[in-house]
């Protein structure tokens, strides 16, 4: 059961219908996660702005479902591992990528590199090493890159902690478990 519901679009304000009616103009559907944080039209608009600036990123779109992925997967979230599972397969990933960026695994050197970095700075809340930030740079990581996948990490971050906060109920299709039954 949620500790915070998602918006009822009869009682919504002016502005939360305004910011459920956009998003459903863009998505096709209003995700609860969306739904949950119009609670705060400041919140929603935050966090819609924040993923739309870093959708137009450097960073190509199916690294960034990957980083949903191995940030969601890190912090368990099963909000997140399961709507960045169908994101990610919408963006080109394989169900094999997919699960294997949830442990920060990828068949790509690069896109391996900026997951175990992803992952380390959730694990070591952001206290990563020169040697760190000096292996993305050798895989061709600029320093712009580098920001974004520490954006895209945080923007993770605040999501999933948000949904174990809200207990936001899960409206997309369950991701698959690990093959290893364990959380990474």
């Amino acid at each position: 059961m949620p500790r915070i519901p998602t918006i009822n679009v009869e009682t919504a304000s002016a502005e939360q219908q305004q910011i459920l009616a956009n998003v459903k103009k863009g998505l096709g559907l209003v995700p609860n996660l969306v739904a949950t944080l119009a609670q705060s039209p400041a919140a929603a608009h935050a966090y819609l702005s924040f993923s739309g600036a870093l959708a137009k990123g450097s960073l190509p779109r199916p690294l960034q479902e990957q980083i949903s992925l191995v940030v969601g997967e890190t912090n368990s979230c099963d909000y997140c591992v399961a709507a960045h599972t169908l994101l990610g397969a919408k963006a080109g990933l394989t169900p094999e990528a997919a699960l294997a960026a949830r442990t920060a695994e990828a068949t790509d050197p690069k896109t391996a590199a900026a997951l175990v970095f992803a992952k380390k700075i959730v694990t070591e809340r952001g206290h990563v090493t020169d040697a760190d930030v000096a292996g993305l740079r050798a895989q061709g990581f600029t320093d712009g890159d580098i920001t974004e996948i520490v954006a895209n990490t945080a923007l993770n971050i605040f999501t999933n902690y948000f949904n174990h906060i809200a207990a936001t109920v899960v409206d997309f299709p369950a991701a698959p478990k690990l093959a290893c039954g364990c959380a990474h």
